[in-house]
C-alpha cells in the first residue's frame, strides 16, 4: 500500500482516534535518496514547514552480510536528513541513537560523546559514526541537538504488545523453533533424530532439550519496555530544550539464567541451562548447541553485557516526572512472549484479533 495506508494501519494498531490524526501529514520519501526522494514541489514545502526533526529511521541489522544496506541507511540516509536540516528552517534535531555506540568497552559508559573504535557489529559501528556526523553538522549549522540512547527495547510491559520481535525475542523463538522440530519428529516419525540428540517428551508433557548456553556469570541484557521508552523520550524532549545526550536504559540487567528460567517455566522445557566456558572445554558442544549458537551468535554479546550506562543527565529528569523503568519480571516476559506467539512473531501483526 501507499505510505499513507501504511501509516494509517499503524495508527489503527495503536488505537489513535480520528480526531488525534487531523494534524498529521504523510509525505512519501526515501532517506537513501537525495532530497529524501520527495517530489521537488513537496520537498520545498516540507522544507519551509519543518522546525524540528525527529530522526528514528535506522537499519537495526547486526549482520556483516548486510553491511552495505546498514551503512546506506544509517550513514548515507542520515547524511541526507542532515542536508535537509541544514537547508531548511529547523532549529532542533532529535537523533535516535543507541546506548551501544559505546562499542567494545567494560564498565562505565557516560552520557558523553562516544570514543569507541571497536564494535560488536556493524549496527553499533554505524550508529557511532552517525552520532559524530550529527554532532558536527548541528554544531556547524547552529542547530540544537538532543541524542537519545535507548538500550534493548522490547514490547509494552503492561500489555505485551509489540511491533518488532527481535533482540530478546529471537533467542526464545529460536529455542521454540528447535523444540517444535524435534517434537514433530517424535510424534510423526518415531523420534529417531530426537533420540540421537537427546530430546524427549517427559511423562508430564514437558520437553527435555539438552541445550547448554555459555554464561560468564557476569552482567546481563539491559532491557527497557517500549512504554517506558516512549514516556522517557517525551519527558527528555520536553524537559531538556537545550539538548544533550541522554541514556534511556534500565538501572539493572536481566541475567541469562533468569531468561532461561522464564523460558523453561512458560514453555515447559527441561535440560536448558547456563554453564561456564570451561564445561564446553571438557565436553564439547553437541549438534543442537552448535546449531543454536549459530542462530543467536549476533545477540550473544548483549546477553552477558558488562557495560554500565550512566544516567547522570537523564536520571534527574525522569525522576522528576516519576518515570521508572520496570524490572523484566516473569509476568512481563509471559505477556510479551504470549503476544509474540499470537502475532505469529509479526506475521499476523495487523490481523484483527489474530484471526
Amino acid at each position: 500500500g501507499s505510505a499513507a495506508d501504511r501509516v494509517g494501519e499503524l495508527l489503527d494498531w495503536f488505537g489513535l482516534a480520528a480526531a488525534a490524526r487531523r494534524g498529521l501529514r504523510v509525505v512519501p520519501g526515501d532517506i537513501t535518496q537525495p532530497n529524501l526522494g520527495i517530489e521537488p514541489g513537496a520537498f520545498r514545502e516540507v522544507l519551509r514547514e519543518t522546525d524540528e526533526i525527529i530522526h528514528c529511521a535506522s537499519s537495526t541489522s547486526f549482520s556483516e552480510r548486510k553491511r552495505d544496506e546498514v551503512e546506506t541507511t544509517n550513514v548515507g540516509g542520515l547524511a541526507h536528513i542532515l542536508d535537509f536540516a541544514r537547508a531548511g528552517r529547523a532549529y532542533h534535531f532529535h537523533h535516535m541513537s543507541t546506548a551501544f555506540v559505546a562499542g567494545k568497552t567494560d564498565g562505565a559508559c557516560p552520557e558523553e560523546v562516544a570514543t569507541a573504535r571497536e564494535f560488536f557489529n556493524v549496527y553499533e559501528e554505524t550508529k557511532n559514526t552517525g552520532e559524530r556526523m550529527v554532532a558536527a553538522a548541528c554544531r556547524e549549522a547552529g542547530l540544537g541537538l538532543t541524542v537519545y540512547r535507548p538500550s534493548v527495547v522490547y514490547g509494552d510491559s503492561r500489555t505485551g504488545r509489540s511491533l518488532l520481535f527481535n533482540a530478546v525475542y529471537y533467542p526464545v523463538r529460536t529455542a521454540l523453533f528447535l523444540k517444535d522440530i524435534y517434537e514433530r519428529d517424535i510424534r510423526e516419525r518415531g523420534g529417531r533424530k530426537a533420540a540421537e540428540i537427546g530430546v524427549r517428551i517427559e511423562a508430564d508433557g514437558s520437553t527435555h532439550i539438552p541445550l547448554r548456553l555459555e554464561s560468564t556469570g557476569r552482567g546481563g541484557i539491559n532491557l527497557v519496555p517500549v512504554d517506558y521508552f516512549t514516556d522517557a523520550f517525551l519527558a527528555l524532549m520536553e524537559e531538556a530544550p537545550e539538548g544533550g545526550i541522554f541514556h534511556i536504559v534500565n538501572r539493572g540487567t536481566t541475567c541469562l539464567e533468569d531468561l532461561i528460567d522464564y523460558s523453561c517455566r512458560l514453555f515447559r522445557l527441561t535440560g536448558v541451562r547456563a554453564c561456564a566456558r570451561e564445561e564446553f572445554e571438557a565436553e564439547p558442544r553437541n549438534a543442537l548447541e552448535l546449531l543454536y549458537d549459530h542462530y543467536v551468535e549476533a545477540y550473544t554479546p548483549y546477553m552477558g553485557d558488562i557495560r554500565v550506562f550512566g544516567t547522570a543527565k537523564s536520571g534527574p529528569i525522569l525522576n522528576k516526572r516519576g518515570i521508572v523503568c520496570p524490572e523484566f519480571t516473569y509476568d512481563i516476559f509471559v505477556r510479551c512472549m504470549n503476544y509474540a506467539i499470537e502475532a505469529g512473531w509479526g506475521s499476523r501483526l495487523f490481523q484483527s484479533q489474530f484471526d
